[in-house]
């Protein structure tokens, strides 16, 4: 069951975050929709990675308000499928790009088995209890020899700060354990490419600010707000980094 701060997180920022885009202009969207943790060097070496290829079936695992599969669908050409557990974030991903959207557990993905040509999931492994559960589904609907593009917050060691809510962050042993466990193969891996251009950062930005001036009374935004503070201080004393990984189905 979500707590009540990924709730906040996921899916009122991401409502928030829609009204606010379609207050400034459709060119907010997707830099707003991206939720701070893809920037366009990491979606571009994802994308490369993955070789994404125009017309090709690119399931989103967690897809919230839908930026990375906008951001692939403008660039690459690809048919984006979003898969998306919260019904206000699948509401603003339809409102933000039209994008088809289905609202379901990414551990019950109603798809036929090997119906998928690549899968992404950014940011997500993390929040989930059962890892393997998750990542065994996105086997079972990707094609033989698909790729799969993976945004992992991953622990230096077992935590010992106070972690956000709803968050597991897995080791790397751990997390190669358990892609080679349910069945990948895991062919490259970098850190993640921090620091957008100043363009992506100033709408991100304007449209956070346009957020927390209707919002900032809200206690959804409270316990948002509270969720990123709590990361930024596992990220400043290095507990934890966020990679890119690149694994294939055989």
């Amino acid at each position: 069951m979500a707590v009540a701060a990924m709730i906040a997180e996921f899916d009122d920022v991401a409502g928030w975050t829609a009204d606010a885009v379609e207050q400034l202009g459709d060119r907010y969207a997707i830099p707003a929709a991206c939720r701070g943790s893809s920037n366009p060097s990491a979606l571009a070496w994802l994308a490369e990675a993955c070789e994404l290829s125009a017309g090709s079936r690119l399931l989103d695992v967690g897809a919230g308000a839908g930026g990375p599969a906008a951001w692939a669908a403008e660039r690459f050409g690809v048919r984006p499928v979003l898969l998306e557990p919260m019904q206000t974030a699948c509401r603003a991903a339809a409102r933000l790009f039209g994008l088809p959207v289905i609202t379901a557990d990414g551990a019950r993905i109603p798809l036929r088995a090997g119906s998928v040509d690549v899968a992404w999931c950014l940011g997500v492994l993390c929040t989930v209890e059962d890892k393997a559960a998750l990542l065994r589904e996105i086997h079972r609907v990707l094609m033989p020899g698909a790729s799969l593009g993976l945004l992992v917050v991953v622990a230096r060691s077992p935590q010992t700060l106070p972690v956000p809510e709803g968050n597991h962050f897995p080791t790397q042993e751990e997390l190669g354990a358990l892609l080679t466990r349910t069945g990948f193969k895991l062919l490259e891996q970098t850190s993640w490419p921090g620091g957008a251009p100043l363009s992506w950062s100033r709408r991100v930005e304007q449209v956070r600010a346009a957020v927390a001036a209707r919002h900032h009374a809200a206690r959804a935004y409270a316990l948002a707000v509270r969720q990123g503070e709590r990361f930024g201080r596992l990220f400043a004393t290095e507990q934890v980094s966020m990679q890119l990984i690149h694994v294939r189905r055989p």
